[in-house]
């Protein structure tokens, strides 16, 4: 990448944010964690658009954490002042968890063991971050505020379920944070932007105070700058924790520090060609073959493997009766509320009422099979080695495709956990398109630290900038939700994410650009007809209004005409005065049109007025 005349992003010189950056920083007087907490908000409030957090937490909220290293020598807390994001299926005490989904919320008086493990080692908790809902996705557009966009490019998939998580990081809002793996969901967002994602063992790091996708596979997982901090974090965050069912201790415990920078030849896995798939994508196909071509020339042996039993294992997770651990983690909103439930999740999550106990038993038999041959071939290796993802899809094309697109992006991934595996996803190229590629390592359970001393290895083989924030211009490309060609749309009704009508500005190639609501200046109305049922929103200027849930949407500009032509009466475009006082165009309601509606003003939006039927 040429480098020579680029920018940083947000318009900041290289920003100190590793573990041993920032710790030096604070040793030298140059910065304080008031500080740096300070310019994570400044710079949180510039992305807002990107969908991270579901909760940023406030400067009050986070007061507490500042105060308490006041008590905690910085020589004997490893993580003093290290900012780090959480996703919002993990417990932060006395901060909402949604997995997100307001109607699941609760409030926990109590952090997740991992969580409170970080915090007394000196970490800052920043925020909860978006997620796919329920953490059922690999692509971070299955969220009720709206998809969160790549740091890279926003018109792309961040990855998901874990999608908060990966671009807080990416975009230097955190030095770590943690998602949860299921199926890939810490490994796919780390390859789409740019960062190191451990998958540790299933176990090894406590479960307690997180909500379960499938209780029996899930683990929480690290995304990180480097290797380096990844083993930092996991050194603080691992143990056997007694009330966690599915918890473990490490057999080599006397090794689990043993840390370092591989050295000498190396037998590494490779799948045979004839068993990839890039789905059609030949920038990822380049770069996979570009980067085994260079570790091959830098001491790695590439043995090709038999993918096939892999493959196999990995359609039993969707395929198969573990759908169930996901119905049960959700049952009492799928089955009470399913409104509230993102649509093609509930479409996903519905089938897990279905299988049978003979389901589950067969499937258990086949996968048992099936592991013995995976670990033949593993046993015989240094590692595994597959590309992270085969393809990096655009919001667009993954909302137009969104069961098909994402079963694609776990071909290398969904193995994993059911095959009882750890493993760490490692960037090694920028595509001729300025986008991140990276592969996975693959080792057997609990060579965590064997895979992340490989990863140090692959690291230095390919020196790259450290996630987004920190990448020149050129790899951060301007995409259409920038761009001068596209018109900003408000919505408030059944164009709403997840709303029936929402298609009729993706299939025009809107982008979800934020979730915000209207001035205090707003009444909302139920009109009649239907369906679908419609609202009408109308300015006010006496004090019976409210501030109204709105979605900003970017449609390019050839779009709007047929868009607007649509629009039935009374309902028509306008300039709308949001909150922060910007005005954009969006829908209104001619007073004429609304005889016979419903004031439904108190509601604060469409989608409140809608659970209340």
């Amino acid at each position: 990448m040429n480098t020579s005349t680029s920018t940083q992003r947000l318009g900041a010189a290289k920003q100190p944010m590793t573990i041993s950056e920032l710790r030096a920083d604070y040793l030298a007087g140059k910065q304080t964690p008031e500080s740096l907490i300070a310019d994570i908000h400044a710079r949180a409030a510039e992305v807002s658009h990107y969908n991270i957090w579901i909760h940023l937490l406030t400067n009050s909220e986070i007061q507490i954490y500042l105060d308490a290293l006041q008590h905690k020598p910085i020589e004997t807390h490893p993580l003093w002042g290290i900012p780090f994001a959480i996703k919002d299926n993990i417990d932060l005490a006395h901060i909402p968890t949604t997995a997100g989904c307001e109607a699941f919320a609760y409030t926990p008086t109590q952090s997740a063991k991992v969580v409170q493990q970080l915090i007394d080692a000196g970490a800052i908790p920043v925020g909860k971050t978006n997620l796919d809902q329920f953490a059922t996705g690999l692509n971070g557009t299955r969220s009720p505020i709206g998809p969160c966009h790549n740091s890279f490019d926003p018109a792309y998939v961040s990855g998901g379920s874990s999608s908060g998580s990966s671009v807080a990081v990416g975009l230097g809002l955190a030095t770590f944070s943690l998602g949860t793996d299921t199926a890939g969901s810490g490994r796919v967002p780390a390859c789409f932007n740019n960062l190191i994602g451990l998958k540790p063992s299933v176990g090894l790091l406590s479960a307690t105070g997180m909500v379960p996708a499938c209780r029996s596979l899930d683990c929480m997982t690290v995304f990180a700058y480097n290797t380096d901090d990844a083993n930092t974090v996991l050194s603080v965050a691992e143990g056997f924790d007694l009330t966690d069912g599915y918890s473990r201790a490490n057999p080599y415990s006397n090794q689990t520090r043993q840390y370092g920078l591989r050295s000498g030849p190396l037998k590494v896995g490779i799948i045979p060609k004839e068993q990839l798939n890039f789905f059609g994508s030949d920038a990822y196909e380049k770069a996979y073959f570009d980067t085994i071509n260079t570790l091959s020339s830098n001491g790695f042996e590439l043995i090709e493997i038999d993918y096939a039993p892999f493959d196999e294992a990995a359609k039993l997770l969707y395929e198969g009766p573990w759908v169930t651990e996901r119905y049960l983690a959700a049952q009492p909103i799928i089955d009470e509320q399913p409104e509230q439930v993102f649509p093609v999740v509930r479409q996903i999550i519905e089938q897990g009422s279905q299988p049978k106990a003979t389901d589950l038993f067969s499937a258990e038999y086949r996968l048992h099979d099936l592991k013995q041959v995976c670990y033949a071939q593993l046993n015989a290796l240094d590692c595994l080695l597959t590309p992270t993802a085969g393809r990096h899809f655009t919001i667009e094309e993954m909302l137009a495709e969104p069961i098909l697109h994402n079963s694609q992006l776990g071909y290398y991934t969904n193995f994993m956990n059911l095959l009882d595996m750890a493993s760490i996803a490692v960037p090694t190229q920028f595509t001729a398109d300025g986008m991140p590629f990276g592969i996975t390592l693959v080792g057997a359970a609990l060579s965590d630290r064997a895979l992340l001393s490989i990863a140090n290895r692959v690291q230095q083989t390919f020196p790259l900038p450290t996630g987004a924030f920190n990448c020149p211009q050129p790899a951060l490309k301007q995409s259409s939700v920038a761009d001068s060609r596209v018109i900003n749309v408000m919505v408030c009704g059944a164009h709403l994410s997840g709303q029936p009508l929402n298609w009729q500005l993706t299939e025009r190639g809107a982008v979800l650009l934020e979730a915000t609501t209207t001035s205090p200046n707003y009444k909302m109305v139920a009109l009649a007809g239907g369906p679908p049922l419609r609202p009408g929103l109308i300015y006010t200027d006496s004090n019976d209004g409210a501030a109204i849930e709105v979605e900003i949407w970017a449609m390019p500009s050839e779009q709007f005409g047929s868009f607007v032509a649509g629009i039935p009466e009374p309902l028509g475009i306008g300039k709308v005065e949001l909150l922060d006082g910007r005005r954009v165009a969006g829908f209104i309601c001619e007073p004429i049109g609304t005889q016979g509606a419903t004031d439904i003003t108190h509601f604060g939006g469409w989608r409140a007025y809608l659970a209340s039927l």
